[in-house]
């Protein structure tokens, strides 16, 4: 077993930040506009400056194939060019509630984007496949902290361990039999809360706190429909780096007004929840983008008339 300070929380040397606290940045302090009228094109940049798309031709670009490479890092851009497109990939993939779940309390550890992606890559794809309760509470924790080992992604014990204690969590508080990946018995038991099922969650799963719940949410609005239109803090910041709306309200808005003129053949459901969907890919994408250094050439390539376009 490691030592006992393997989590640098526990003693003195400096804690790393969050998978979604890095790059550190401030958001802007730029109160929301209270009618509804989306929000309008920037002007374009001085002769010699990057020009700035406008918003809707930005989303079309943060929806499409074309940006899916800015926002991840390059060790997972190699792993699905070595191992094809069928890999999943937390960049990519539709995940399951309870999967999305499982990522959140990875993401919440203190490592960076691409160990917090890598070890989310390697637990889900083969020979692991640790997609459902039974699979990680069948493999135990054994062959857990063997996958995050696999991942070369630091704090290995206590994830491993979380992990484990997810799967118990999951079975035992949160759904119905450890086959069932829906955590539909969380909405059910809260009423559809949002506030009441941040609650549930935390009491029972380790690890989870508010970084965590804030990916986990950011994501799950697209399958639980209750907690929709919700973007935190770290996220609004990177839409406002690209020149997007600095609000949730403000970014559907936008979706809503220009709908008819976005490509969203590659999405599922009725409406509704195509909209959900896309929403959340912007919030994905612009999250993934700043966390990787890549704002100034998303707004390049999305920019109509430049070489990148």
């Amino acid at each position: 077993m490691p030592p006992k300070n393997d989590d640098p929380r526990a003693g003195k040397p400096k804690q790393e930040e969050p998978h979604d606290k890095k790059p550190s940045a401030v958001p802007s302090k730029r109160k929301a506009k209270s009618n509804d009228a989306p929000a309008k094109a920037p002007r374009r940049s001085a002769r010699g400056a990057t020009a700035q798309p406008d918003p809707v031709t930005l989303v079309n670009h943060l929806i499409s194939p074309k940006s899916l490479d800015s926002c991840r890092p390059r060790d997972e851009i190699e792993d699905v060019k070595n191992r094809g497109s069928d890999l999943r990939t937390y960049s990519s993939s539709t995940f399951s509630p309870f999967e999305e779940l499982m990522c959140a309390v990875i993401l919440s550890r203190p490592i960076s984007h691409a160990l917090g992606l890598r070890t989310i890559r390697t637990l889900l794809n083969d020979p692991y496949g640790f997609t459902t309760p039974k699979k990680i509470r069948d493999g135990g924790f054994e062959s857990v902290i063997k996958a995050v080992n696999q991942a070369r992604t630091q704090h290995r014990q206590k994830t491993a361990e979380e992990l484990v204690i997810l799967a118990d969590a999951a079975v035992d508080h949160l759904g119905d039999g450890d086959e069932d990946v829906t955590l539909e018995r969380v909405q059910r038991e809260c009423d559809h809360d949002w506030q009441k099922e941040k609650e549930m969650l935390r009491k029972h799963i380790k690890g989870l706190g508010k970084t965590g719940l804030d990916i986990f949410g950011r994501r799950i609005q697209a399958q639980w429909p209750a907690l929709y239109p919700f973007a935190d803090q770290r996220t609004l910041s990177g839409l406002q780096k690209l020149g997007l709306p600095g609000t949730a309200e403000e970014l559907k808005k936008l979706l809503d007004h220009h709908w008819a003129e976005l490509d969203t053949k590659g999405f599922e459901g009725n409406e509704d929840e195509k909209k959900r969907r896309v929403f959340v890919q912007v919030l994905e994408r612009a999250i993934g983008v700043d966390l990787e250094g890549n704002a100034d050439g998303v707004r390049a390539q999305a920019t109509p008339g430049t070489d990148n376009n």
